[in-house]
């Protein structure tokens, strides 16, 4: 029974002896002075970013009216032109022989009526004369019939020459009117944007030959989603960055158009500029519509860093340990930007971190600095 009992004896050191060389005790994180801030939660207006393109408030496309082989292009794009000035001429040889044609029917018209004229009046003194002979009972009553149907005959052809007159010089109306069409105008002061046909085109009603845009303050034209449309309100002022303008543009919201696009579900809105140096048609403008307010957590962009591709935070725990957090970054607002998630309202953050890695180590500042 001995033999059985040494053993044991032997295995009771070894416990003590391991029971004495357990785990050492962790040590301490080391302690790095930083500056902190604190996340905070806010209500900022939302902010609904388009794009739109400058315009002019009115725009006229310059087209034939009659059909005709254009024979001169008096303007270029880019070109100012006078309310009233000669831009185009077509041929216009078949509208002068109906012209012609319509002052030779009328003249004949003319001629007509004055024979009708002379009959008539010669009929009717005809008539009077017999008049007085009825009364004296010196002519039948066949003759004085006769007498007055003649009368009568002589003044309706009169009155069908005078109606035959009038619808000739209609005519000739109408044909100086067609002619005037030959000669293509502008219809206000303003500028030539484009020049779409050159002498020797044929031109078709309807098809456009020049482009012009009316002189005088700008607009800026844009689609507003569906979605957001009932923050944007006629009258209100909105900033507008323009390429080539330093700073932003004031501009009104002057119309909304009523009915929505049916492919893009969005609606039509257009600005009016303020007169402004370097503003040209055609160029591209980007639109901030102010949105309604919404609650959201805002951090300073100097607590944000960048570790590989990702935007990260410092954020304490509560025993002031710093912890690496990824987080979703939203719209920026001045020195603040929006946090979509990993940080909620109130934490504590390390700020403007650097490169260091303070990801476990204690963090210990004189002063917690807000935002």
């Amino acid at each position: 029974m001995n033999r059985f009992l040494f053993p044991s004896l032997l295995i009771v050191p070894l416990l003590v002896a391991g029971c004495s060389h357990g785990s050492a005790p962790e040590a301490a994180p080391a302690t790095v002075q930083a500056e902190l801030v604190r996340s905070v939660s806010a209500a900022e207006p939302e902010s609904i970013s388009t794009t739109g393109t400058i315009c002019a408030k009115e725009t006229a496309a310059i087209s034939a009216q009659v059909p005709g082989q254009i024979r001169r292009v008096l303007v270029q794009a880019g070109d100012r032109v006078r309310a009233g000035q000669l831009l185009a001429v077509l041929d216009d040889a078949a509208m002068r022989s109906s012209l012609n044609q319509a002052n030779a029917a009328a003249e004949a018209a003319t001629r007509q009526q004055m024979a009708a004229q002379s009959d008539a009046s010669l009929a009717a003194e005809t008539l009077a004369r017999y008049e007085i002979l009825k009364k004296e009972n010196s002519v039948s009553p066949q003759e004085f019939d006769e007498v007055e149907k003649r009368s009568q005959a002589a003044q309706l052809r009169l009155e069908s020459y005078q109606a035959q007159t009038e619808q000739a010089k209609m005519a000739v109306a109408g044909a100086s009117i067609q002619l005037g069409y030959t000669a293509l105008h502008a219809p206000f002061a303003g500028v030539i944007t484009a020049r779409l046909a050159d002498p020797g085109t044929l031109a078709s009603p309807g098809a456009p030959l020049l482009e012009v845009d009316r002189d005088g303050p700008l607009q800026v034209v844009t689609s507003v989603d569906e979605s957001m449309i009932a923050s944007v309100r006629r009258g209100m002022t909105v900033p507008v960055a323009i390429d080539g303008v330093s700073g932003t543009v004031n501009s009104e919201v002057a119309q909304i158009v009523p009915a929505a696009d049916p492919a893009s579900r969005s609606f039509k809105v257009k600005l009016d500029l303020p007169a402004t140096k370097n503003l040209r048609a055609g160029m591209f403008a980007a639109v901030q519509f102010p949105g309604a307010s919404r609650s959201m957590i805002l951090v300073p962009q100097s607590a944000v860093v960048l570790r590989g591709s990702l935007d990260c935070v410092y954020a304490l725990d509560a025993h002031g340990i710093a912890q690496l957090r990824y987080v979703t970054l939203g719209n920026g607002h001045g020195d603040q930007v929006e946090i979509l998630s990993g940080v909620a309202a109130g934490e504590t953050l390390v700020n403007n971190p650097g490169d260091r890695d303070l990801a476990g180590k204690r963090i210990q500042t004189a002063t917690e600095v807000q935002p």
